[in-house]
């Protein structure tokens, strides 16, 4: 049998695994698999169902992450992870992080129909909280299992529930303990790689006409989830001159980022910045009030860690001559930080030779949102990501992912797993060309 075919007899799987997920999350209009929580909770369920169907060595760690292993010939080789998160954002697409696991699964149940034993063991990990949106806190999950976890983040609260973090990890048989502690299950050193197959969140590969492309490199970031402007709140008659505006400081913050990404665009620079939430304080706003507090989240990101720099630098100039022009006071809160994921070189080449091999065309793709690849590059784990083709973007209810695309990642992945850790029969496993 050969790799085609492999792939192919997966589809079932792979439709019937993506159609429980959305029935794990439905939450019309689209998905909310919330982490820590009983949508991520059922996914999980989902998924360890069939690596159990599968024959895989089930394993848990103290951010209650899942673990997945086909065992390998040599039990002290460094192993290789192909994962994602099973989270969702509130009302999102089914595909968003899901596509990673179920790609890992397809890609063992491929590996165990063809025959093939690997050098390694191989390890499908199904990922808690990725979506920062609901605690505020990047790549939980990831750096809960590497023992990278910011201080604090274990106290903060999930933005419905009010609960801290630790209490939801502790609900889903976690231990916030050991993690407040900095242990870690995965130690960098003994991973061999770790890949990540993930929808395409811009519409590149849409525009070139693609199924897939391979990644070039995941955005570092700052933020400020929780950012507050303080002026006055004061008479709608009050002149120009007097007022503290807050809500045109902010209006005026804004312009300013937005020039600066224009500055940062025309150099050919890549960088992105983003104001998630605004508005003006609900309790004391009005019609004929001038506003005296305006509330921000702020999130920019690049992907050299000298730009991030000077981009840290450039926010706060134009902060402090807001300040000084409008009389308001900018109260930024706890600032946040994600190191940029650098992919390793030796897997992005072996991940272009592969799409060759297989007659898949491909294009190259800096991802222009954050990753939980990028918690592994930060650990010094050599990372790889494969992108699928997805016409409408990700984090809402219409992501358009076509499963011919994700059977062409999947086949990428598979060939990439028996090149880089296995043995087998080259007369019935070689990868034939598409």
């Amino acid at each position: 049998m050969d790799l085609d075919t492999a792939v192919a007899d997966q589809r079932e799987l792979v439709t019937t695994l993506f159609d429980q997920l959305r029935r794990d999350g439905l939450d019309e209009p689209g998905v909310t698999r919330d982490p820590y929580g009983s949508g991520e909770q059922r996914a999980h369920d989902t998924v360890t169902a069939i690596a159990q169907r599968l024959g895989l060595r089930i394993e848990h760690d103290a951010a209650a992450n899942l673990y997945m292993t086909l065992p390998g010939r040599d039990p002290t080789a460094k192993r290789v992870i192909v994962g994602s998160h099973l989270d969702s954002v509130p009302h999102g697409g089914n595909f968003d992080g899901a596509a990673g696991v179920v790609a890992g699964l397809a890609a063992v149940a491929a590996l165990q129909r063809l025959g093939v034993t690997l050098a390694c063991d191989l390890t499908v990990m199904g990922i808690r909280a990725e979506e920062s949106i609901w605690f505020q806190v990047s790549y939980i999950g990831s750096r809960g299992a590497l023992g990278m976890l910011p201080d604090g983040a274990l106290d903060v609260r999930r933005i419905d529930t009010g609960r801290t973090l630790a209490d939801h990890i502790a609900d889903c048989g976690g231990d916030p303990g050991a993690l407040r502690a900095g242990r870690r299950f995965l130690e960098p050193a003994q991973l061999q790689a770790y890949i990540e197959l993930h929808i395409e969140q811009a519409p590149s590969l849409v525009a070139a006409g693609r199924p897939i492309a391979i990644c070039t490199g995941i955005p570092g970031n700052f933020r400020y989830p929780d950012a507050r402007i303080e002026g006055s709140h004061d008479h709608v008659g009050l002149p120009r001159r007097f007022r503290r505006d807050a809500a045109m400081a902010g209006a005026e913050f804004a312009m300013a980022l937005d020039g600066l990404w224009q500055e940062y665009d025309a150099k050919g620079v890549p960088m992105a910045c983003t104001i998630g939430r605004s508005h003006t304080d609900a309790a004391s706003h009005g019609l004929t009030i001038v506003p005296g507090a305006f509330n921000f989240s702020l999130d920019v990101r690049a992907y050299d860690e000298a730009v991030l720099a000077a981009l840290d630098r450039r926010v706060d100039a134009i902060i402090g001559g807001i300040e000084q022009r409008r009389g308001v006071r900018f109260h930024c809160g706890t600032k946040a930080r994600a190191a940029v994921g650098q992919v390793d070189q030796t897997i992005k080449l072996a991940l272009e030779n592969g799409a060759a091999r297989l007659g898949i065309p491909v294009l190259q793709l800096g991802s222009p949102a954050s990753h939980d690849a990028a918690a592994f590059a930060a650990a010094g784990v050599p990372i790889g990501m494969i992108f699928i083709r997805n016409e409408n973007g990700s984090h809402n209810p219409h992501e358009a992912m076509e499963i011919d695309d994700f059977m062409a990642g999947m086949s990428l992945l598979t060939w990439y797993l028996m090149q880089q850790s296995s043995t087998h029969p080259q007369s019935s496993t070689h990868p034939q060309s598409s």
